[in-house]
């Protein structure tokens, strides 16, 4: 739960830094938070879950 919630943080803040350096528009920010929404809700939400905690899981602690 934590990992999720630090990277649900983590792409938030990047796309207000994207928003901020005009690198991306307010309608693409929009289609990109709404790809994510319907894509949490298909077969593909838990692969990419696993995916993102090996990839976590592979970091080293620090």
């Amino acid at each position: 739960m934590a990992v999720t919630v630090s990277l649900v943080l983590l792409f938030g803040l990047v796309l207000f830094f994207l928003l901020r350096s005009n690198s991306l528009g307010y309608g693409s920010a929009f289609v990109a938070v709404m790809f994510g929404f319907f894509l949490a809700s298909t077969g593909a939400a838990e692969p990419i879950n696993e995916l993102a905690t090996a990839v976590i899981e592979a970091i080293p602690d620090l």
